[in-house]
C-alpha cells in the first residue's frame, strides 16, 4: 500500500512539475518555422472549382490549407487571423474574402485564435467575441505599405472587445470578454 501512495504523489509532483499554469503569450515563430492554418468556408457554388480554390489559398506559400463546403448558400462574411500570421498572408487572405464570400463584415478578436491560423467564412465564435468594420477601416488594412506588425497593431485596435453586451433586452457584462490581447 506505501509503493501505490509513493507512485501517486511521485506522478503528481511530476505533472506539477512539468506544467505550467495560466495563459503564457507565446513568441512567433519564423513563418519557416511554423506555418500559417489556413480554414475556408465556401458557399456550395464553388464545390465544383474545390480544387482550383485549395491551390489559390496554397499560392500563398507556408500555409496549411483546409477548405470546407458550406452547407447554406453564403458562409458569413467573418474572418479571423491570428496575432503571428504575416502581413502577405493576412492580406491575400481578405482579398479571397472578398471573392469568396461576399467580402468581410467583421473580425474575430484575436485571443479567440490560435497564434497562427486564420478563418475565413467561419461561424465558429459567439457575436460578443468579433466586431462589424466597415469598407474604410477594411481599406486600411489592406494598405500595401503595411509591415506584419503595423498590420497586427490595426487589426488588434479594430477588435477590442467591449465590456459590456446586450442580452434580453439589457446591458449586461460581456460574457466573453478577454483582456490579454491589447494593441
Amino acid at each position: 500500500m506505501k509503493k501505490i501512495h509513493f507512485w501517486i504523489c511521485l506522478t503528481i509532483t511530476i505533472i506539477f512539475l512539468t506544467t505550467t499554469v495560466g495563459y503564457t503569450k507565446e513568441d512567433c515563430l519564423a513563418i519557416n518555422e511554423k506555418n500559417a492554418k489556413v480554414e475556408i468556408w465556401l458557399s456550395k457554388k464553388y464545390e465544383k472549382d474545390y480544387q482550383n480554390i485549395l491551390q489559390e489559398f496554397k499560392e500563398m506559400g507556408n500555409t496549411r490549407v483546409g477548405l470546407f463546403i458550406y452547407p447554406a448558400e453564403n458562409p458569413s462574411r467573418i474572418v479571423a487571423i491570428g496575432r503571428c500570421v504575416p502581413v502577405h498572408i493576412a492580406q491575400h487572405f481578405l482579398k479571397k474574402a472578398e471573392k469568396y464570400s461576399l467580402g468581410t463584415t467583421h473580425l474575430v478578436n484575436q485571443g479567440f485564435v490560435s497564434s497562427h491560423w486564420s478563418g475565413l467564412g467561419t461561424s465558429l465564435f459567439s457575436e460578443h467575441s468579433m466586431n462589424a468594420i466597415n469598407q474604410q477601416q477594411l481599406t486600411m488594412l489592406m494598405d500595401e505599405k503595411l509591415d506584419t506588425q503595423s498590420f497586427q497593431k490595426i487589426y488588434q485596435s479594430l477588435t477590442i472587445q467591449k465590456a459590456k453586451a446586450p442580452a434580453f433586452g439589457l446591458m449586461v457584462d460581456n460574457p466573453k470578454l478577454l483582456d490579454s490581447i491589447k494593441p
